[in-house]
């Protein structure tokens, strides 16, 4: 399975009392590394067009990171979308290869112009999923891009 990848270097910022990568910058992170996807994959006219809202977040804390450590996180779309709204995997990888973090984040679609959901078109949701897309019932896993 092909996935979309970031490599994030935790800052001195990022640290919380603990010594190691705060909660909230972690959903920040979720949140960098959809939102490159989109960048990295989208055609102008959609990114012109559309912006993706976060509706829920699903977040498990596999491991620590600490100020200087490096993870690469990797994200991929399974599935047709469910009218606005679709599901992205996210998973962070320690430079030990060890899972840091896994998540699964609900996306919901808006024009930008109203700032109404709309419901994902199929010329919306293809630049995530390789030929035969799943939008047709044909199967399918990820994007064979990389960041």
């Amino acid at each position: 399975m092909s996935r979309f990848t970031l490599s994030i270097t935790a800052q001195d910022a990022d640290i919380d009392e603990l010594g190691h990568v705060n909660n909230a910058v972690w959903v920040q992170w979720i949140q960098a590394i959809a939102t490159a996807h989109w960048e990295a994959v989208a055609p102008p006219e959609h990114k012109l067009a559309y912006v993706w809202v976060v509706t829920r977040h699903e977040i498990d804390y596999r491991g620590s990171v600490v100020a200087g450590e490096t993870v690469v996180g990797e994200t991929w779309v399974e599935g047709a979308p469910k009218g606005a709204r679709f599901d992205r995997h996210v998973r962070f990888l320690g430079g030990d290869g060890k899972v840091k973090l896994e998540a699964v984040t609900t996306w919901a679609l808006l024009d930008r112009a109203t700032g109404r959901l709309m419901r994902v078109r199929e010329d919306v949701a293809a630049p995530f999923f390789p030929s035969p897309s799943p939008l047709r019932g044909e199967g399918g896993s990820s994007l064979a891009a990389e960041g």
